[in-house]
């Protein structure tokens, strides 16, 4: 089947061998700030190249979009969320297949895997970081959640937003979780990034400032050619939040639920236990603990009607 839009956003490589940076965008079609972002970061990087000499770029860098038929559509997903799909043994039976045997998001799932197995067959890196940029329906500040591995740990630090910890764990099939089992046979290390809400312009910036952080630490640019406004930015949308939190509870929600999130949620919100949070067919839906609430529904499509984060306190 031929592809509508372009799955490749674009590409930078200078010559320079380093590490390949494979950015995601839009796994979900209704979440335009990553691509925006990547866009204008080729810009950034094009300006930077003309107008400074001592300007070096290691490695590559890749953009690649995720869900292309749900962008058109602008939906998150059009019959199943392609970031609840990645599984080696799914994408093994995926792979069995002919290509016109597959479903909406199979068949995005299959071309996006070949396109990163791709860029990695071509550019051969010692190591590949995938970095997989996110918005919410909700609003409220901008968060990271690392896989669980050291590498991907160091580099969310380095990007000055708060950290989520055991949210990969809890949600089977997603394309951050995938990577870690190094699944193109070298070294894999992935990264999410929530940007803020969906469609707001903070949004695109934000996630401009986590792609030039994610970069420096990498070393694949160096230090001095990143302007400070990018880290002052990032901890102005972190700021008063905690700085590192760990999963408490997922409510999980099936379309026959009727759930519905009560109004006024936004992420990190502080909840209490027993607080009234969302209505389903059973009735009221309370807060089993007291923290902090990420991602409340906001949207008619998601699996998932809310979390809730305790604070990791040194």
């Amino acid at each position: 089947m031929e592809e509508r839009l372009s799955r490749k956003i674009g590409e930078r490589d200078y010559g320079v061998p380093g590490p390949l940076l494979l950015v995601t965008t839009q796994i979900h079609g209704n979440e335009p700030a990553g691509t925006l972002a990547f866009e204008r970061l080729l810009h950034m990087i094009d300006g930077e190249w003309e107008k400074n000499p001592a300007f070096g770029f290691t490695g590559k860098i890749v953009g690649l979009r995720g869900n292309l038929q749900a962008i058109t559509e602008g939906t998150r997903y059009v019959e199943q969320d392609l970031n609840r799909m990645w599984k080696q043994e799914n994408i093994a039976l995926l792979l069995s297949k002919d290509l016109s045997e597959l479903r909406e998001e199979e068949l995005e799932c299959i071309l996006l895997h070949a396109h990163m197995q791709h860029e990695i067959d071509i550019y051969q890196p010692e190591f590949v970081f995938v970095l997989d940029l996110h918005t919410t329906t909700a609003a409220g500040g901008i968060f990271t959640i690392p896989s669980d591995h050291d590498k991907a740990h160091e580099i969310a630090k380095r990007l000055h937003a708060p950290i989520v910890h055991g949210l990969i764990g809890s949600l089977e099939g997603t394309l951050a979780e995938y990577v870690l089992a190094h699944p193109w046979g070298v070294p894999s290390y992935s990264l999410v990034f929530e940007a803020g809400q969906h469609h707001a312009p903070s949004s695109t910036q934000n996630a401009i400032s986590a792609l030039v952080h994610t970069l420096q630490a990498l070393k694949m640019v160096k230090v001095e050619d990143v302007e400070h406004f990018h880290k002052q930015r990032l901890q102005y949308h972190a700021s008063g939040l905690p700085l590192e939190t760990q999963l408490l509870y997922r409510h999980k929600v099936m379309e026959s639920d009727h759930f519905h999130m009560l109004p006024g949620f936004f992420n990190f919100m502080p909840v209490y236990k027993g607080q009234a949070l969302a209505r389903d067919k059973e009735g009221t839906i309370a807060s089993p603990h007291e923290g902090y609430i990420l991602m409340p529904l906001y949207q008619r499509q998601g699996e998932d009607g809310f979390f809730l984060l305790g604070e990791i306190r040194e």
